[in-house]
């Protein structure tokens, strides 16, 4: 069974259709830029064109940045523009592609989800936390395999400052961070992530997972297992799929 999800991000708008059975893309994913400022309009003729690249007509999942409640209302916009708040964004996109089913759902959540089935999560009961690192930090909380949707770890506030401005990818390309000066900002936030909710396993995701090599040894002083997640950057798009597949099943 396959079913199109797609990752909106604060970059890149990027989706494939996806191969639910092995949890995969079953294409090559396309990959457009996200325009600047990222309206409302202007994101959905992005996706409009990742969609209309592969000529699907069927479901389509989405992930989106920020805060969704009743897989509709987008209710924070931190790394999109503002103008996102309290937009319908089920209607919005279902419109813009001609009527198309659709899901939207929080971007960790949905690449959580994935690696919680296919990933590095499979099996794993307690407490489980995927932090994606890019734009900003998503974080996605799992207790026993159950989702606590929403969670937003990302804008905790540590040293006086809102965490994801320190310790995401974005952060360490805006201040030119060495991968050590960027591990130890990573491991103060992972520290105190631990404190707070005291998980089994931390999944590291985001496209800085495919260079786990270069940081995950440099962090310690975390109680918790550390792993890289094995979908990367694609379970943005996998958990999408899978949510869309749910939501409109037959």
């Amino acid at each position: 069974m396959q079913i199109f999800g797609v990752d909106i991000g604060g970059s890149g708008i990027k989706g494939a259709p996806v191969d639910l059975d092995k949890g995969d893309l079953a294409q090559e994913r396309c990959k457009v830029l996200t325009p600047h400022p990222a309206t409302p309009d202007g994101v959905a003729d992005g996706v409009k064109q990742v969609i209309d690249h592969f000529g699907w007509t069927g479901p389509v999942g989405l992930t989106f940045p920020g805060v969704v409640t009743g897989g509709a209302t987008v209710r924070t916009a931190a790394n999109v523009d503002k103008s996102w708040v309290d937009t319908d964004a089920r209607t919005l996109f279902s419109d813009r592609l001609g009527g198309l089913p659709v899901t939207v759902v929080n971007d960790a959540d949905a690449a959580g989800v994935a690696e919680m089935q296919f990933g590095a999560g499979q099996g794993r009961r307690g407490t489980v936390i995927l932090l994606t690192f890019g734009t900003g930090i998503g974080s996605a909380v799992f207790m026993d395999g159950a989702l606590v949707p929403n969670t937003e770890l990302g804008h905790l506030e540590l040293g006086g400052h809102d965490a994801e401005t320190r310790a995401s990818s974005k952060a360490k390309e805006d201040h030119d961070l060495s991968w050590e000066r960027w591990a130890g900002r990573v491991q103060k936030y992972l520290a105190h992530v631990e404190m707070l909710f005291s998980p089994e396993l931390f999944i590291i995701g985001g496209g800085v997972s495919r260079k786990a090599d270069k940081f995950l040894h440099l962090i310690d002083g975390v109680r918790a297992e550390i792993v890289p997640a094995q979908l990367q950057n694609n379970a943005g798009i996998v958990g999408a799929a899978m949510r869309a597949a749910h939501d409109h099943a037959g």
